[in-house]
């Protein structure tokens, strides 16, 4: 991070010229009404509109009701942004906005010495003060010396600001998130007309509403122009970034994921029917394509997981895409129809959005968790496709080849992403729809020789064949079947063959899938960092600084879980050293120990949080001194 450059423009305030710097981290948190997320977003998407690189991490709390003012009910929203490579959410932070004492306590450790907290001082009253644990105000002790401290009485500002407006007192507060978007708008130079224009649409029914939180917007813009506030709290410039040419817009994986499906079942030719049951983080997926009926997307919120998949595999059956989606515990009570879609092998997509296990856990939370699960989780020999998304856009690439795989090869694939990665932002550069390969399904429609297992001879693929196709009348279903015409048939050297026919087309699509490239680095040294999912970005970091220190470190990160790709032995046997860190307890470095014989090396973390680049810096030294 840069600091004591000046840039050429003065300060409004005409105290001090703004400060020029390369990137920043900010977190704004509060009560979970305090409109936090809102808040965050909007910073997140004039931050865009500047053409700065960005991520962002949403942090929901646990409880839905929790007692207001309680730590259990904090919500935070931060975003890392700058004109430099953003492929993290930052570790430390620069500024913490805390809108009670609970938020507080829950994030000050997080932030930077040095660094600056704005905080309500209005809500730091002796009943909060108690709620959050304090015996004593931080405001009024040396406890907060190691920062620097902006006390705002926010609500009474946010008060004034709307006083014209006739609106009760709680309706008035409510606006104390957009007072304090317009105090960091302007701390960070910010445009503020993205967000004046969403609340025109959002409350055009009720345009006073809309008025007072333009009114609360201005006047904490207005504020930090004018009122005489520490010589330290000046404002700040960071310059538009050096990004590729094209037309962004910033997305979440969620969003990511849902277009990148679309665009898979267009490419295909095909209709999705998604079938899904609410669950946290995975429930925003089905909002999503529900917004995309325009586009013949089916969406079916089921009674229960096991109806949820039943009815995808039945659309599948007809001929359509069938999706699901889910967390942990859902995708286990979907296991059992799981493996009915590889007995009976039919195109499948599933969405795993991974959160902290096991059971309920921390529902809100971010982990890895899932991937033996995704693997080996189901009864009997039962192999299937397993991908995994590295970014929030990388979602859509991912979608998209999670769905080519599934109707070529005519099986279930399994796509884990995570909390982070669902809810978290990210610039993405549209892609050009038109240029994307296309892989038109061709139903079977002859009925010449028609067996409903008879293969493929190069990806061991069954005819898919449409019911009431004349000729081409045939069932299915998870009793073990015929090799050839499915009928039931309970033959020991039939269903020995059959087994082995499943799996070998899963191994076989190893040979359809890019070879294992490095993400960072030269192909050989003392250490190779192998990472899946979510870690990408603080790995990639770290490894950078590794490197930057001379360091003989390279970094591989992981799309193809199951099968592995075909390379990937030879170019970990390169290294010296291999280091997995992942949000587990080690199941990738056990997976590479079982299938390469490979001494790779754990670097677990299951706090529910997303690395941190200095922790997997440190994993690096240690794993290199060992």
């Amino acid at each position: 991070m840069a600091h004591g450059k000046v840039a050429g423009g003065g300060d409004l305030r005409g105290k001090l010229p703004r400060e020029v710097r390369d990137a920043v981290v900010i977190r704004f948190a509060g009560d979970s009404g305090d409109g936090m997320q809102f808040t965050g977003s909007q910073f997140t998407q004039e931050t865009a509109m500047v053409g700065n690189d960005l991520a962002t991490f949403p942090d929901y709390p646990a409880e839905i009701r929790a007692p207001a003012g309680t730590t259990f009910g904090v919500s935070a929203f931060q975003i890392h942004f700058g004109v430099t490579d953003i492929s993290t959410v930052g570790d430390e932070l620069d500024v913490l906005v805390a809108m009670n004492p609970a938020a507080l306590k829950v994030n000050l450790n997080d932030l930077r010495i040095g660094g600056t907290v704005i905080v309500d001082s209005g809500s730091f009253t002796k009943r909060n003060l108690q709620k959050a644990g304090f015996d004593n105000n931080p405001l009024e002790d040396d406890s907060m010396a190691p920062y620097q401290v902006i006390p705002l009485d926010i609500g009474k500002m946010t008060l004034e600001a709307v006083k014209d407006f006739e609106l009760s007192s709680k309706e008035a507060l409510r606006s104390r998130n957009m007072w304090t978007l317009g105090l960091t708008l302007w701390m960070y130079d910010r445009d503020r007309q993205v967000t004046i224009n969403w609340l025109r649409s959002k409350f055009k029914q009720r345009p006073e509403i809309a008025a007072a939180n333009i009114a609360a917007l201005n006047a904490g813009h207005a504020f930090g122009e004018t009122a005489e506030m520490p010589n330290y709290a000046v404002g700040y410039s960071i310059v538009e970034s050096d990004i590729r040419p094209g037309e962004y817009r910033t997305a979440t994986g969620t969003q990511t994921m849902a277009w990148g499906l679309l665009a898979g079942a267009q490419a295909a030719g095909l209709k999705i029917m998604f079938g899904s049951y609410p669950i946290t983080p995975a429930s925003p997926l089905l909002h999503a394509l529900a917004g995309l009926k325009e586009f013949g997307v089916i969406t079916f919120q089921a009674e229960d997981e096991i109806a949820a998949v039943c009815s995808a595999i039945g659309a599948s059956f007809a001929g359509s895409l069938g999706v699901t989606s889910s967390s942990g515990p859902g995708i286990a009570l979907k296991t059992e129809a799981l493996g009915l879609a590889v007995a009976t092998e039919l195109p499948l997509v599933v969405i795993n959005s991974q959160r902290a296990g096991p059971s309920t856990g921390m529902p809100t939370k971010t982990e890895q968790s899932d991937l033996f699960q995704a693997v080996y989780g189901r009864n009997g020999d039962t192999p299937l496709p397993v991908l995994a998304a590295a970014t929030s856009t990388d979602c859509f690439e991912v979608a998209v080849e999670a769905v080519r795989i599934a109707i070529k090869y005519m099986t279930p694939v399994m796509v884990l992403t995570d909390a982070y990665l669902a809810n978290a932002a990210e610039p993405w550069r549209i892609p050009d729809i038109e240029h994307l390969n296309r892989y038109p399904v061709r139903f079977r429609s002859d009925p010449e020789g028609f067996q409903p297992f008879l293969r493929d001879t190069d990806t061991l693929a069954r005819p898919w064949a449409i019911p009431g196709t004349p000729g081409l009348e045939h069932r299915i279903g998870g009793i073990e079947r015929d090799s050839q015409t499915g009928h039931i048939s309970y033959d020991p050297e039939n269903h020995e063959q059959m087994t082995r026919m499943r799996a070998a087309k899963i191994h076989g699509i190893a040979a359809d899938t890019p070879t294992q490239e490095l993400a960072l680095g030269d192909d050989s040294g003392d250490l190779v960092v192998v990472g899946w999912g979510s870690t990408f970005g603080p790995i990639r970091q770290a490894v950078k600084r590794a490197r930057d220190e001379g360091r003989a470190v390279s970094h591989v990160h992981l799309r193809y879980l199951n099968p592995l790709p075909r390379n990937l032995g030879d170019l970990l046997g390169a290294f010296t050293r291999v280091l997995v860190p992942e949000m587990n307890n080690g199941q990738l470095a056990t997976i590479l120990r079982s299938s390469f014989l490979l001494p790779a090396i754990s670097l677990p973390k299951i706090s529910g949080k997303p690395f941190k680049v200095r922790e997997v810096a440190e994993g690096i030294r240690s794993a290199l001194e060992s």
